[in-house]
């Protein structure tokens, strides 16, 4: 499946800034079921200089400096992406979740370094007995670990409401758990933090979902926003993706943008200005399938050696 990819930020100053510095994660990722063949990024006004890299966890980043007096900032980027479904493995026959936890306490380790990182707290998601308690209601002893990854996402969505009106950017994870509303930034951070506060490793993916399902097809929650859900390690089957939210195992409706720890690590757009007053910020998402052999919205290369 292809699709044509708009996410348009918009800030909207009450004074001029003269100077404003930002860090857009905008860029599709590239892995054995997604390809990124195009990506474009404009600024309105322009960016007077740009620089790219990977950060640590090697999301496509993008470093932007905008100078001169301005009251607004558009930050546009236009994609298009193939993703090829992933067989999901079977629940039943992952391996047991004590195995996976013992395999991050084993001398020497068992697994990779990088993967132990998500096994801690991070600056949004604290490791808590209440969180801990929780979870375990999903992982009796010997349990499949995919097995209770799938019980535990059905019971956040089936516990917790979806409410865009509910929670902030900042909203911290235990006032979600006490009110039991928010929205998947919230559903993420608490699948997270029950997993971790089990010794699991689990870490936070940033996205997208198609803006309009297939006939006959219910609309996933969240699809005219980016989109948060988890990535668990499951051992020999390496990390898979659970989304909370919509109790769905992520296929060729979800695209991924960013992996981290926690959101803090993944924001799409984040900055700091030179000026004073209050500002308003707007986002606006589309997420278009494209029908292959079909010229794409943009006007963007249908071929899959096509230039990012």
């Amino acid at each position: 499946m292809r699709y044509q990819i708009h996410h348009r930020t918009t800030y909207q100053y009450d004074q001029d800034v003269s100077l404003s510095h930002h860090l857009a994660r905008l860029t599709p990722a590239h892995s054995a079921t997604q390809r990124c063949l195009r990506h474009e990024l404009r600024t309105l006004p322009a960016e007077a200089t740009r620089s790219e890299h990977l950060d640590h966890f090697g999301n496509a980043s993008t470093f932007l400096t905008i100078e001169g007096p301005h009251r607004q900032l558009e930050i546009t980027a236009s994609s298009l992406v193939e993703i090829a479904p992933g067989g999901a493995p079977g629940t039943k026959e992952s391996p047991g979740w004590e195995e996976v936890r013992d395999s991050f306490r084993a001398e020497p380790l068992d697994v990779a370094p990088e993967v132990v990182e998500f096994t801690f707290a991070s600056p949004l998601v604290p490791l808590r007995s209440e969180f801990g308690a929780y979870a375990a209601g999903s992982f009796a002893p010997g349990r499949p670990v995919l097995d209770g990854v799938r019980d535990l996402a059905s019971r956040i969505h089936r516990d917790f409401t979806f409410d865009s009106k509910a929670t902030h950017v900042a909203t911290p994870v235990g006032e979600f758990f006490k009110a039991r509303r928010g929205v998947c930034q919230d559903f993420a951070h608490l699948m997270i933090a029950g997993l971790r506060s089990l010794g699991l490793a689990a870490r936070y993916v940033s996205g997208y979902l198609e803006t309009l399902p297939p006939e006959g097809q219910t609309k996933l929650i969240g699809a005219d926003a980016s989109h948060a859900w988890v990535a668990i390690w499951a051992g020999a089957a390496g990390w898979v993706d659970v989304d909370p939210t919509n109790d769905v195992l992520p296929s060729d409706r979800h695209i991924t943008v960013a992996l981290g720890r926690d959101f803090s690590d993944v924001s799409p757009v984040r900055g700091v200005i030179l000026g004073s007053g209050a500002h308003r910020l707007s986002v606006a998402v589309d997420v278009i399938p494209v029908t292959v052999g079909e010229r794409s919205p943009a006007g963007a290369s249908d071929r899959l050696d096509a230039p990012k």
